[in-house]
């Protein structure tokens, strides 16, 4: 398989698509001959939401990468995650079904939660790192495209942040988010990416709003695949600067004309993704400075409710959130970092029921 190549397939038997598709890329061809070597797969459980919800990688991808693996000889096999500040991966990987699959297939499910961490210079960037990353031989990434509250998608470059400490997730945030994820790229390799396009929700990165294409994609480069994702999702690399300052760190391509885009089989006769962005619009209602993910991915979900019940445009007043509000005050805020403000939710992080509840009580008052 060439570095500029994107293999796409599509259907609704994802083991078997999954195989297909590593058989057309040749990916035995890329893998070290060491059978011995660790090989790391590290998919996308930021939540426990199962995948149909649109937020998590389908396990039965992951099975036909474990099964080609092991089919030949490779045997020392990892899958690497950690979800989000505030949801446990142990829970994600049950909700998920990859507890059931890492005993089916016996092969090791490491929480990077709970894994030590070492500091490595990314790219003159000094970054705190999981300890799994220097074990890795072999890097297969495994996300899921969708879009991000934040960085408006979410593909591959994104992925790696499950391979970082909480603590560092949480710096990201006050780095503003696009730097630190370009040189965590400088600092982790990607040797192969499976793109779980199956049903990603285009707005939420924890889902709900999933829209279904049925597609599982193959790659090597991730600065190209992330800017094939921003042309789907109708944005430009402009868009999400990540893109561009990966591609300036050298870590790969984001000149989506130099991409060769084949299909394996059979393609779907229309299979253009919306073009509306309801993230845009309820954005406008949040101040936000330096919040980590969970927290705003959080927020914006409960704020796309109480729109759907007419309260939001009762709204007076910017809604704060992120670390950037600590030690100040103000007067509606969401999360532990508000906690000087006159209305404030506690919680780090509140969960998505607890800020509708909350923000419903205030504007109900504010109606009243």
């Amino acid at each position: 398989m060439e570095h500029s190549e994107i293999l796409k397939i599509y259907g609704t038997d994802y083991r078997e698509m999954t195989l297909e598709l590593l058989n057309r890329a040749d990916l035995r061809g890329l893998l070290p001959e060491k059978k011995s070597c660790r090989i790391g797969i590290k998919p996308n459980l930021v939540s426990a939401t199962p995948a149909s919800y649109g937020a998590t990688t389908h396990p039965e991808i992951v099975s036909g990468i474990v099964e080609y693996l092991q089919r030949y000889g490779y045997q020392n096999l990892v899958i690497a995650e950690g979800s989000w500040v505030g949801d446990a991966t142990a829970r994600s990987a049950q909700v998920c079904g990859y507890d059931k699959l890492a005993l089916r297939y016996g092969v090791e499910f490491l929480d990077t939660q709970k894994d030590a961490s070492f500091e490595k210079d990314c790219a003159g960037l000094k970054l705190n790192l999981c300890r799994c990353v220097r074990d890795f031989d072999f890097l297969i990434n495994v996300p899921v495209l969708k879009g991000h509250c934040q960085t408006r998608i979410t593909c591959a470059l994104k992925n790696m942040k499950g391979l970082i400490p909480n603590r560092e997730k949480r710096r990201f945030h006050s780095m503003g988010l696009h730097k630190p994820i370009a040189h965590l790229n400088a600092g982790i390799r990607q040797d192969f990416i499976v793109v779980d396009h199956i049903c990603g929700d285009l707005d939420f990165e924890d889902g709900g709003n999933p829209v279904v294409r049925n597609c599982i994609m193959a790659a090597r480069d991730p600065v190209l695949v992330d800017a094939h994702v921003c042309q789907l999702l109708h944005y430009t690399v402009e868009d999400v600067p990540y893109i561009r300052l990966a591609e300036n760190l050298g870590i790969g391509c984001a000149d989506v004309s130099q991409a060769k885009i084949t299909v394996c089989g059979q393609a779907p006769g229309q299979d253009e993704l919306p073009r509306e962005h309801k993230i845009v619009e309820l954005a406008d209602a949040v101040s936000e400075v330096d919040s980590c993910s969970a927290c705003y991915g959080y927020l914006i979900p409960a704020l796309e409710m109480l729109r759907q019940e007419g309260l939001l445009e009762k709204l007076d007043e910017k809604i704060c959130i992120g670390q950037g509000y600590q030690g100040k005050t103000g007067r509606l805020g969401i999360g532990r970092c508000t906690s000087g403000f006159t209305c404030s939710l506690k919680g780090c992080p509140p969960t998505e029921g607890q800020i509708y509840e909350f923000l419903k009580n205030y504007l109900q008052h504010l109606v009243l």
